[in-house]
């Protein structure tokens, strides 16, 4: 059966889908850890279909000011990936790579930006590299894109792609810790409605069954 939204996914389905998502965070959390070179772990992470604006809500509410790294997908899965950047997770970064660090996103230069789009991309590819690999699938990913808004115009761009396609979207989320301190990041996966469908026979799920 092909389901036409995410909200008939079966427990079977969410649960294959919880697994991917702990393997990819499990991944993003090592490759930061490298990047920044302090050990990084990342609690259980949630895997939520949720509508957009519960969606908002759970990664702050819509007039919250943060930092997001976008990029899309396109070969036999198409689709947009997010990393949601909160400030803790933002001067984690800088203070690793530059010594630095930011009271506010509004400080934030070009050399920043720069910092802060490379983590975020190699946090996303690493997540899609693991999901290719266990799916046998090829996915290929556009240039990352940076931008510091409201979460709610953040949120926007996946609403306006694939809110004619679905009411819901995939997210997938948990946080970071180190020195013993949790740093709240989130990845958003949102493939369109034929690539999940794809996604999930190549993982041997099938919504009939």
């Amino acid at each position: 059966m092909t389901i036409k939204n995410y909200d008939q996914l079966s427990s079977l389905e969410l649960d294959t889908l919880k697994e991917i998502g702990s393997i990819g965070t499990g991944n993003a959390a090592t490759s930061l850890s490298a990047l920044i070179g302090k050990p990084v772990r990342i609690q259980m992470p949630e895997v939520r279909i949720m509508g957009y604006n519960e969606a908002i809500e759970w990664i702050g509410g819509p007039e919250e000011i943060t930092a997001g790294v976008l990029v899309g997908m396109s070969g036999q899965i198409s689709g947009i990936m997010l990393s949601v950047q909160q400030l803790e997770f933002v001067n984690l970064v800088l203070d690793s790579m530059l010594g630095q660090s930011v009271g506010d996103y509004m400080e934030l230069q070009e050399l920043e930006h720069s910092a802060l789009t490379e983590v975020g991309n190699i946090m996303i590819s690493t997540f899609i590299n693991a999901l290719s690999g266990l799916a046998g699938i090829d996915i290929e990913l556009t240039v990352p894109a940076f931008t510091v808004d409201m979460q709610g115009a953040i949120m926007a761009v996946p609403m306006a792609e694939y809110g004619g396609q679905s009411d819901y979207i995939m997210t997938i989320g948990g946080d970071f810790v180190c020195n013993g301190k949790e740093i709240p990041c989130r990845l958003l996966l949102s493939p369109d409605i034929r690539s999940l469908n794809f996604l999930l026979r190549k993982l041997g799920v099938d919504s009939g069954e």
